[in-house]
């Protein structure tokens, strides 16, 4: 971390973040069902594994 150099990271001023965000309810079934493709294919791909450096 000594050599780390800061980055300003873009976001919003004002912005109050919350567990319980007011508006559209996601369903997390198909958050999950997107990570488990996603594992899927980094465990099988060994292109992307490479890739992605995990």
């Amino acid at each position: 971390m000594d050599d780390a150099n800061p980055v300003s990271t873009p976001m919003e001023y004002g912005i109050k973040l919350s567990k319980h965000e007011e508006g559209e309810i996601l369903d997390p079934s198909l958050f999950k069902s997107l990570v488990g493709s996603l594992r899927y294919l980094t465990c099988t791909r060994l292109d992307i594994l490479y890739a992605v450096g995990v």
